[in-house]
């Protein structure tokens, strides 16, 4: 989100037949939307102040906001705004088969090195990173 704003009164309205939703920190705001050609202008006083996706999701469930309008109005905008991660699921037939970690080569020491013939060295690291 790009503000952190907080707001006491959510609610929608009506313009040139779109249904929005709209925040505010005053129940006048009532008069300002009428006053610009709103119509069916709905807002509630929130429980407390919120963001504008918090105050969304509470006014979804509130009684004033069941009509269809409202609540597609409601779902738009919780669709383009909500921040929460969205995860990729894979619907898999059979058994998961989890990849273990194996462990990094022990290292050795410089004595160890030295005894060992070149070639084995290398096929010791070998089979550690396989």
């Amino acid at each position: 989100m790009a503000t952190d704003k907080l707001f006491t009164v959510c609610g929608t309205s009506k313009l040139d037949g779109e249904m929005k939703v709209r925040f505010a920190n005053d129940t006048m705001r009532i008069k300002v939307l009428a006053k610009h050609g709103h119509d069916d202008i709905t807002l509630v006083e929130l429980p407390s102040a919120m963001s504008k996706v918090e105050a969304a999701k509470f006014i979804q469930s509130v009684d004033e906001f069941a009509g269809a309008a409202e609540q597609s109005a409601i779902a738009d905008y919780l669709d383009r705004k909500d921040d929460k991660p969205v995860k990729a699921t894979k619907a898999t037939t059979g058994p998961v088969a989890s990849k273990a970690k194996k462990a990094a080569p022990k290292a050795k020491s410089k004595a160890q090195d030295e005894d060992t013939p070149f070639g084995a060295a290398e096929a010791a690291v070998g089979e550690a990173l396989v």
